[in-house]
């Protein structure tokens, strides 16, 4: 048989084959969950970082409709390990739910009660006790509840204390505090809360390395995204070389720059934090002086420097403001700050009362009326 034929034929028995295979291939169908225990999700940033638990949530009600309160733990849960009577474990905790894993996963390195927990996805089990609880964070997070679990395969075990809580029907993992670089999350059930802290360390760091893959991308082709993400390094005192960079990619990077007040300023202040004082300077004056520039942009520049203890500059800053932008808001509150820093409080005195007339609302007519009250009495003004 020649060389075609052959090829011809390996073909067709390859189709046989799958064609054979799919017809006892088990297909994919949904069915209800085991015992009716509903699938539930819940997740929370903490910062930049992703927290998701996924499990099977039974209530306290059994499935014929007994009233299992007072029988759930150290009966229904049993205390300790214990032999499930099936799969290779003979040593089991409790898999923090029903059916299968209960899956905790974290999207980067988080520390668990103070201990290190690396990025990834986790099977999460308990051994229960009165007082004290062993929650265990398995590698193995594919199995069916804690059948086939291995504590050779622990990435970590940490301790948790279990406490009284309002009656719960239905096994819930909830975040109860939540804070920017650590946040609580407690199994609730029945008339019990174990709650645990998950903590983010270095989320500064974090942030700049997330922000540094941004600008690579689709981000990198605005100016605003790197304004942003210097203005970001620069509040958090972080990455203030690399920052630099950003700052200046803002202003005058090919595909992206704009000069403009913003970029120019955020730049003058990452020269400054790169002890580049005499190029902040020049800088800084540009943006002042940019056609860009705005009155409100202007004022906050020098309530900044007011915030330093520049009151001298604050007040070249304010004067400047005054001829480029002659009776707009807020420039008289400007004069009327500058002055008082000065001791001059009759020229104070004098701006305030006129920026009361220039109040583009109730709420800064009124807090300027707390400014010229207070002149008036021969407060100091900040």
């Amino acid at each position: 048989m020649n060389r075609p034929a052959l090829a011809l034929r390996g073909v067709a028995a390859g189709i046989l084959i799958a064609a054979t295979t799919s017809l006892f291939a088990q297909p994919a169908i949904t069915l209800p969950p085991n015992g009716d225990n509903q699938k539930s999700t819940v997740s929370q940033q903490i910062g930049i970082v992703k927290v998701t638990i996924d499990y099977n949530s039974p209530n306290v009600t059994s499935p014929t409709g007994e009233n299992r309160t007072g029988k759930i733990w150290g009966q229904l849960v049993p205390y300790g390990l214990t032999n499930l009577g099936f799969g290779p474990c003979k040593e089991c905790p409790w898999r923090a739910g029903a059916n299968e894993n209960t899956i905790f996963t974290v999207t980067d390195d988080v520390k668990i009660q103070g201990q290190a927990l690396k990025a990834g996805s986790y099977g999460l089990h308990y051994i229960v006790g009165p007082d004290e609880w062993t929650a265990i964070f398995s590698k193995n997070s594919t199995s069916w509840g804690s059948y086939f679990y291995d504590p050779s395969e622990d990435a970590l075990r940490v301790k948790v204390k279990p406490e009284k809580n309002e009656f719960t029907e239905f096994l819930t993992f909830d975040f109860t505090d939540r804070q920017p670089e650590k946040a609580i999350v407690a199994l609730k059930w029945e008339n019990l809360e174990v709650p645990m802290e998950i903590a983010v360390d270095n989320m500064a760091d974090r942030y700049i390395a997330n922000l540094r893959r941004e600008l690579r991308s689709s981000p990198g082709f605005s100016w605003q995204a790197w304004a942003g993400a210097a203005q970001y390094a620069l509040q958090n005192k972080s990455n203030l070389k690399e920052a630099l960079t950003w700052a200046q990619n803002a202003v005058s990077n090919p595909f992206a720059g704009d000069e403009n007040f913003q970029t120019l300023s955020t730049l003058a202040q990452l020269q400054e934090a790169n002890e580049m004082a005499a190029d902040s300077a020049r800088t800084m004056e540009r943006a002042l002086n940019h056609p860009t520039a705005t009155a409100i942009q202007i004022h906050q520049h020098g309530r900044q420097l007011m915030a330093q203890k520049k009151n001298a500059e604050a007040m070249k800053v304010f004067e400047l403001n005054a001829r480029r932008n002659p009776n707009k808001w807020p420039v008289n509150v400007g004069l009327a700050r500058g002055y008082a820093a000065a001791g001059d409080m009759q020229k104070a005195l004098k701006h305030a009362r006129q920026a009361v007339k220039e109040a583009p609302d109730e709420a800064s007519r009124k807090n300027v009326e707390g400014l010229v009250k207070s002149l008036e009495e021969g407060k100091k003004i900040n």
